[in-house]
């Protein structure tokens, strides 16, 4: 019996490193968003100061375990046998849904996942329990801590929206304060705001970030208790100083150093008090057994007997748990693809420029959007003109940031990233020292958003596109409350009538998608990198311009190259599961070819004015590559719909014909991809010149269809489907043609110049 718990204990711990890893990657954001969007400093000087946070915190917390052993439920009310289910189903639950979070590209809190699931967890079996032994469910208030989960959502909401308004305030004033032109007031100002920015941080790391740590006394926290304003009011005299003589004889730069600080603090408080939220129900999990071990000794109590009473003490963790925790902690941020994943989020959604956008409006940011213009324009019209000048010459965004997309760009100025790091850390602040539960992904994230909308990057081109993403982020932190708790209870009641079959069965299950997810997110990132991100800098000249359009050409025709000949061949065998997978991938070239119109702004922006014909050139090239996507959707599309309406298949000599069609179009393709890869622009004439044939090959099908309409042909539906496919050919081969002519046309022209 006692083997079978130690089984399970390790399979506990196992899963705790597994945490350790999806939840890290998923926090990563709270610490490095700011650091990363800024470039204030290098990527790899980021990592190191995060690694020293999360490392220093990690070695120095005491972790007292609070949430995971009686923060939520009542574990006098419990047997071990029961506990042990119950943090069994939490940790599957929480390895599953942060690994799912962190594959989406979602930010979203460790604190919310494992609350909801041990009370998740915890109903479950306590319905179990109470059901089972007398049929009544009005006791079931006994088994949990209803008080601590109410106060936990609550302070939750409170949180985003104080965050996202405190936030959006600071980011307004310290804009009017330092414009975006900031280089000049920074030597003027520069010493009073660096004064007020790390005095805060400091604030943040005495109330937050060393409130657990173990080797500080008592008489130290009450010291800095009870002395919080003159501790705050020499720290800020101090630091003024200390901000002017970095300026004016080291010649810092001021903003680096508070975005420096400021990711070391907030890294040091994640490790030092969100540790729990990774290895807390593994190590109660120990502790419990512990407990019954004794028992079991001293009186022979059997799992199903023992009530585990003893949890509700406090029992520090052991420092080689915490110092191993730390140590995964830190290589899982320098080594996570996913992590990565995560804080693209929170900076793409927070970017000052605008762009490809991740999220796609609805109808609840359409209306936001909408009754906020209204709202601002009512604003507007009661403002003082002299008041909107000196706002709008305030707000005014560097040239740069109209002209240029350079991939190399930062997503915001460091003054934003320093509001975002302070406004954080004193809310954070604020929010323990009046024990009110906070999740730093949430406040951070908010304040994120906040700051963005104040600093206008959120504008007419963007911000319905940004506040959706924001919705679905709120969105998908509610739905990990409802998953966590539905999951957990799921699983625990599984493992309560299933036992150790079910529990390796659940570990399987969860071994296989985390696998799955990982190989799959690896491709992602794979056709992720070989995508060249656009820069217009590199495309001024006539051989930029050349190689860029080539670039584009080549791979919208390997797409519809491959899209075109797996519909026929998948409308020949009537595979609606196929047909379906490509009408879901031609979301891909159309994704493609958006991408690329919406850098037609900055292509224009960016050309020399000796070569403006080529704009024309480019925008042409992009008309015919639209029509070719297009053709190739419609085929695919009205392919599966066919199919999936039941209707009948198509005649074997359609298909058969489709199919040769398939075979010359392939040979087409294959050459002009080869062409433009190869840049052998001599070669157009010659494909040009072959297009005729194919054209008259597609005609000649059309005429046999019309005669089998007459003579054999029995079914509408597949008359329209064949006649649909075919003159959508022709489109696609006569788009094809276009483009080549109009490349041809300009590659003669500039050899002219040249």
């Amino acid at each position: 019996m006692e083997d079978a718990y130690v089984v399970m204990l390790v399979a506990l711990f196992a899963l705790a490193v597994t945490d350790l890893v999806v939840g890290v990657s998923n926090d990563a954001i709270n610490f490095l968003n700011s650091a990363i969007g800024s470039k204030a400093i290098s990527m790899r000087n980021i990592l190191i100061v995060a690694s020293i946070g999360v490392g220093v915190g990690a070695v120095f917390s005491s972790g007292l375990m609070e949430v995971a052993r009686k923060g939520i439920f009542v574990p006098g009310e419990f047997y071990f046998e029961e506990i042990m289910i119950i943090f069994m189903a939490v940790m599957i639950t929480d390895v599953l849904l942060l690994d799912f979070f962190n594959s989406m590209g979602l930010p979203t809190s460790t604190t919310v996942s494992i609350v909801f699931e041990l009370l998740g967890a915890a109903v479950s079996i306590a319905v179990i329990k109470t059901y089972g032994e007398t049929g009544d469910l009005s006791m079931l208030y006994n088994y949990i801590n209803t008080e601590k989960a109410t106060e936990i959502v609550v302070g939750i909401l409170m949180a985003v929206v104080i965050a996202f308004i405190v936030g959006a305030i600071v980011q307004y004033c310290s804009r009017l304060v330092f414009s975006f032109q900031y280089e000049e007031k920074i030597k003027y100002i520069g010493a009073i705001f660096g004064g007020l920015s790390l005095t805060s941080i400091l604030y943040f790391i005495l109330i937050k970030g060393l409130k657990s740590v173990s080797f500080i006394s008592d008489e130290f926290v009450a010291f800095v208790n009870g002395n919080t304003l003159l501790i705050i009011a020499i720290a800020l005299v101090f630091f003024t100083l200390l901000s002017q003589l970095l300026m004016s004889v080291f010649k810092v730069n001021i903003l680096k150093a508070i975005i420096v600080v400021g990711t070391f603090a907030l890294a040091l408080a994640f490790a030092g008090n969100d540790l729990v939220n990774f290895i807390g129900v593994p190590i109660a999990a120990w502790q419990s057994f512990e407990l019954w071990q004794s028992a079991h000794a001293a009186t022979g109590a059997m799992p199903s007997e023992f009530l585990m009473t003893g949890l509700a003490g406090e029992v520090p963790s052991p420092t080689l748990l915490l110092v191993l925790a730390g140590g995964v902690m830190v290589a899982t941020i320098w080594f996570s693809a996913k992590a990565r994943s995560v804080v693209e989020t929170g900076v793409n959604l927070s970017r000052q420029g605008d762009g490809a956008e991740r999220f796609e409006p609805n109808i609840v940011s359409r209306s936001i959007v909408r009754y906020s213009i209204f709202f601002g324009n009512m604003v507007s019209a009661v403002t003082p003109g002299r008041v909107r000048n000196y706002v709008e010459d305030k707000f005014k965004k560097p040239e740069y940031l109209l002209k240029s997309r350079r991939k190399d760009m930062p997503a915001f100025d460091m003054v934003r990233a320093a509001v975002n790091l302070v406004v954080a850390s004193i809310l954070i602040s604020i929010g323990t020292n009046y024990k009110l539960p906070l999740s730093t992904t949430y406040v951070t994230f908010m304040v994120a958003m906040g700051t963005s909308l104040a600093d206008r990057a959120w504008d007419r081109e963007s911000a319905v596109y940004r506040v959706a993403g924001v919705v679905n982020v709120i969105g998908g932190w509610f739905v990990t409350a409802i998953v966590a708790f539905v999951a957990a209870a799921s699983f625990a009641a599984v493992i309560y009538f299933g036992g150790v079959v079910a529990i390796s069965i659940l570990i399987g299950l969860a071994i296989v998608l985390i696998t799955r997810s990982a190989f799959i997110h690896k491709r992602k990132e794979k056709e992720k990198a070989e995508k060249v991100p656009f820069d217009p800098t590199e495309i001024v000249s006539i051989q930029g311009i050349v190689q860029e359009t080539s670039k584009n050409i080549s791979s919208i025709i390997k797409g519809v190259n491959n899209m075109y000949s797996k519909t026929v061949d998948n409308l020949g065998y009537h595979d609606r599961g196929k047909l379906k997978k490509n009408k879901k991938a031609i979301k891909k070239l159309e994704k493609e070819i958006d991408e690329l119109k919406s850098n037609v702004f900055y292509f224009i922006k960016s050309v020399d004015d000796s070569n403006l014909d080529s704009s024309k050139f480019y925008i042409l090239n992009l008309d015919y590559l639209q029509d070719m996507v297009q053709s190739i959707g419609f085929i695919t599309r009205n392919s599966y719909n066919h199919v999936n309406n039941n209707h009948k298949n198509l005649k074997f000599n359609q298909v058969k014909d489709l199919k040769k069609i398939d075979e010359k179009l392939q040979v087409l393709f294959d050459d002009i991809q080869d062409l433009f890869e190869n840049q052998a622009f001599e070669e157009i004439s010659k494909i040009v010149d072959e297009k005729q044939q194919l054209m008259e090959d597609v005609s000649i099908l059309i005429e046999n269809q019309i005669e089998r309409i007459r003579t054999s042909e029995t079914s509408p539906k597949n008359a329209q489907l064949y006649f649909g496919l075919l003159l959508e050919t022709k489109d696609l081969i006569s788009s094809t043609m276009g483009l080549l002519q109009l490349f041809e046309e300009f590659h003669v022209q500039m050899k002219k110049l040249l």
